[in-house]
C-alpha cells in the first residue's frame, strides 16, 4: 500500500470542493424520493446520512484520541467487520433522525462540515486513532472525510441524472491509501477506481432509471 500522504493544501482544497459540490447539487434536487447509487437510499436518505456523518466527524475530531471511532478501530478487527459495524451505525442513526426536508438536512451537514474544516488546521498532528499498530492523525483522517464527500456528491449527481467528477481525483486516490487503511483500492482511472473501491458502479444507473432521471433533468 502506498504510504505517501496527500499534499495538505490539495487535500484541504478538495475537502472544501466536496462540501460545495454537495450543497450545489442538493439545490438542484427536485424529487427527494429519487433513488441513488447507495442501495435502498433515496436522495432524502442520503441527505440524512450526510448530516449524520458530518456530525460524527466533528464529534470524532473533538473527542480524539478517545472517540467512538478510535475505540472501534482499536479492536483491530478485519475490514469486513469494520464495514458491517459502521453500516449498522449508519442505519441506526438514519432511523432516528427527525422529520426534515432534504434542504434542511443538507444545511445541517454544511454547518458541521464547515466547523470541521475550521478546526482541523490547529489539530492536524493530534492522534486520531490507532489501527493495527499504525498511528493515524487527524490530518490523516481528513482524507477519509474528503473521499466521502466526493463520493456522495457523485451519488447526488447521479440521482438527478447528472455527471460528477472532482477536479483533483489524484489527491483522492492518495487520500484513500492514507486515510482509509482498512479498504483496498483498485487501479485504473483515479476517479473510477475510487468509485469501484467504494462498491459503486461508474455506469450507474440502469438504462430505465437513466431515462427517467434525464426526463427529470429536462424539466428543471
Amino acid at each position: 500500500m502506498d504510504r505517501t500522504p496527500p499534499d495538505r493544501h490539495r487535500l484541504l482544497d478538495s475537502y472544501q470542493e466536496g462540501v460545495r459540490a454537495i450543497r450545489g447539487l442538493a439545490a438542484r434536487v427536485e424529487d427527494w424520493s429519487a433513488p441513488t447509487p447507495c442501495t435502498e437510499w433515496t436522495a432524502l436518505d442520503l441527505a440524512g446520512h450526510l448530516r449524520c456523518v458530518a456530525e460524527n466527524q466533528l464529534e470524532y475530531l473533538q473527542d480524539a484520541p478517545d472517540s467512538r471511532l478510535a475505540t472501534l478501530f482499536a479492536q483491530n478487527a478485519p475490514s469486513a467487520v469494520l464495514i458491517r459495524q459502521q453500516a449498522r451505525q449508519n442505519a441506526a442513526e438514519l432511523a432516528v433522525l427527525p422529520t426534515e426536508s432534504g434542504p434542511q438536512r443538507i444545511m445541517t451537514f454544511t454547518v458541521s462540515a464547515d466547523a470541521y474544516a475550521d478546526l482541523i488546521p490547529d489539530v492536524w498532528d493530534r492522534t486520531h486513532l490507532v489501527y493495527r499498530g499504525t498511528r493515524y492523525t487527524i490530518g490523516d483522517h481528513v482524507g477519509a472525510a474528503c473521499v466521502e464527500w466526493h463520493l456522495h456528491a457523485w451519488d447526488l449527481a447521479r440521482a438527478i441524472g447528472e455527471e460528477y467528477r472532482p477536479r483533483d481525483p489524484e489527491v483522492l486516490v492518495s487520500a484513500w491509501h492514507w486515510g482509509v487503511p482498512h479498504l483496498p483500492l483498485t487501479g485504473g482511472d483515479p476517479w473510477e477506481s475510487v468509485l469501484r473501491s467504494s462498491g459503486r458502479s461508474p455506469r450507474w444507473p440502469a438504462a430505465d432509471t437513466a431515462r427517467r432521471t434525464r426526463r427529470v433533468a429536462r424539466v428543471r
